[in-house]
């Protein structure tokens, strides 16, 4: 039996990752969902799994796919218990990245999968990362990039702001929206193999 693999998520990083360990998705659905959760108590790692599961459950109930596992994962961004969300505007991307001038954050990437049985498995990857003290200069700079524009926390770490970064603690792919290796685990765990696929192509 020939499993599909569907990737919750129209992210070119996340297809971008995945192909670069030879995973190609068969299909690619946007999973559009509701990002609010409901509970002050909330942590910022724990939104990340459900909102990655939100995503997952989302696509199955679009796409019904047999002897498929569908993919989806959420990226979060925090200083403290305080989510940097996406900027909407420049106004905001000023805002986020001011936040987390000269300042360490957590970066939480939560995968969830839901196997071919409709067993649905999360992981979560928090990593450190540090910014240097930003100029106004360099800020002005980067918010007339546009790098910030859909990125979790107001910066794409493999663009430009990666000259920004003055240390790293944990997965550099989680920063930019998948953890490669606990992605691979997961899908060789339900048995598709994510080793060497490339030689299909």
């Amino acid at each position: 039996m020939t499993l599909k693999l569907i990737l919750a998520s129209k992210s070119p990083r996340r297809k971008d990752l995945l192909e670069q360990i030879g995973v190609f998705p068969d299909l690619i659905e946007d999973s559009n969902v509701n990002e609010f959760v409901d509970d002050p108590k909330i942590l910022p790692k724990q939104k990340a799994i459900i909102i990655a599961k939100r995503k997952a459950e989302a696509v199955y109930e679009k796409s019904k796919i047999e002897n498929s596992i569908i993919l989806a994962a959420d990226t979060i961004v925090a200083v403290g218990r305080r989510i940097v969300e996406k900027p909407n505007d420049e106004d905001d991307a000023v805002k986020a990245l001011q936040l987390l001038s000269g300042r360490n954050h957590r970066v939480y990437t939560a995968v969830c999968l839901r196997d071919q049985h409709g067993k649905y498995i999360s992981r979560l990857v928090e990593t450190k990362v540090k910014f240097k003290r930003l100029s106004e200069e360099e800020l002005g700079s980067y918010i007339l990039s546009k790098e910030w524009y859909d990125k979790a926390g107001g910066y794409a770490i493999q663009g430009i702001a990666g000259s920004f970064v003055i240390k790293i603690i944990g997965s550099y792919s989680s920063v930019v929206g998948l953890p490669l290796y606990q992605t691979s685990n997961l899908l060789n765990g339900v048995g598709y193999d994510a080793k060497y696929r490339w030689k299909d192509k």
